[in-house]
């Protein structure tokens, strides 16, 4: 089995620093790296395996960052804008791409991260491809009503502590970054529909058949509205972890798309 090599990075961003960590394949490896951007409770840590299986099948390097205010990224103490998302992008990606010293990548993002994912790639030629994993393109009901769902469960004693365990102090601003944004009647009309006329590399958009948050019609949005080529893979039996869930499934179509657009 190929090793990974991994390393740790603090990344000076406006509002603070914040915390990444990169597996890199050992030997020969010229391909460019990708990037995952995680979920709404999401952080580094929280891909589990994932990325270092990722880099061993991929033989390239991969990157997690937290963005600020998760993870072991420092503390934000404002409820994010309703332009979080677009924001992503415009202010914090591109300290991060400084910061790690890198030029052209290919981007991964998990749920909302593959919005910011889209966002990135509309603003920036290096971003070579974009895969979303189980991610929203507007608010659909089902995204909220699952939201509604999660927000009830986290009043249950206990709950907090797992979060906890993830974000320290900062779990109770993670959850009601998610929550108050995504139920506000002000977020309602946010889509891709802007950014995806923008986004010339390839795009995958992979989703489950049993996303609890979303239905087809998302990566449907993402794949039919992107201004380059695109694919959907809808994965049977998987609900909002396609990476989790089926990694396999997942790293091989990952693999089968960079090597069609000779990324």
């Amino acid at each position: 089995m190929m090793k990974n090599n991994t390393r740790e990075f603090q990344i000076t961003a406006p509002g603070g620093s914040i915390y990444a960590k990169a597996w890199t394949p050992e030997g020969s490896y010229s391909q460019v790296p990708v990037i995952l951007l995680h979920d709404s409770l999401g952080s580094v840590d929280l891909w589990r395996g994932f990325p270092e299986i990722l880099a061993e099948k991929l033989n390239r390097q991969v990157i997690a960052y937290d963005r600020l205010g998760f993870g072991k990224s420092d503390a934000r103490h404002e409820p994010p804008s309703l332009r979080f998302i677009e924001e992503e992008g415009e202010v914090y990606f591109p300290w991060v791409k400084s910061g790690l010293s890198i030029k052209k990548y290919v981007l991964f993002g998990h749920s909302v991260g593959g919005g910011m994912a889209c966002n990135i790639a509309a603003r920036d030629k290096d971003c070579q491809g974009v895969v979303t994993a189980a991610s929203q393109a507007f608010v659909e009901d089902l995204t909220r009503q699952g939201i509604i769902k999660v927000q009830k469960g986290f009043e249950k004693p206990g709950q907090m502590e797992r979060l906890k365990k993830w974000h320290g102090k900062k779990a109770l601003w993670v959850l009601r970054a998610w929550t108050d944004t995504w139920l506000s009647p002000d977020f309602a009309d946010w889509s891709l529909e802007d950014c995806m006329k923008k986004v010339f590399c390839p795009v995958l958009a992979i989703h489950g058949d049993k996303d609890e948050y979303g239905s087809r019609a998302f990566p449907e949005f993402i794949a039919g509205k992107a201004a380059g080529p695109s694919q959907m893979p809808i994965l049977k039996d998987c609900g909002h972890m396609p990476h989790l869930e089926k990694t396999d499934e997942v790293i091989g179509a990952i693999n089968e798309f960079l090597k069609q657009h000779g990324i």
